[in-house]
């Protein structure tokens, strides 16, 4: 059952743009500006190329990207590293 739940989401999700017009995220970067991020990327994500995390991350004052050598969109290293990061956010961290 999660398997088509989360499908469904992620294609209605994805049939939708994002929810964003083409370009918005980059063009209205100056809404998070202040907002800490940590950008997590598997080099070997082939839904989402480096360049394009690497583009919010040059427009994007306060983020820091982390680029895995082990992983994809998924696997490896990946659940380790998105744990470091929210713990970074945690109250008392």
């Amino acid at each position: 059952m999660f398997q088509l739940t989360f499908a469904r989401l992620v294609t209605h999700y994805w049939s939708h743009c994002s929810f964003l017009d083409d370009g918005q995220l980059l063009r209205d970067i100056e809404r998070l500006h202040g907002i800490p991020a940590v950008l997590i990327h598997g080099r070997y994500d082939v839904s989402g190329p480096l360049d394009t995390a690497w583009a919010l991350h040059r427009a994007w004052p306060g983020s820091e990207l982390v680029v895995l050598d082990d992983t994809g969109h998924r696997g490896g290293s990946m659940t380790a590293a998105i744990t470091a990061a929210t713990d970074r956010f945690a109250p008392g961290a």
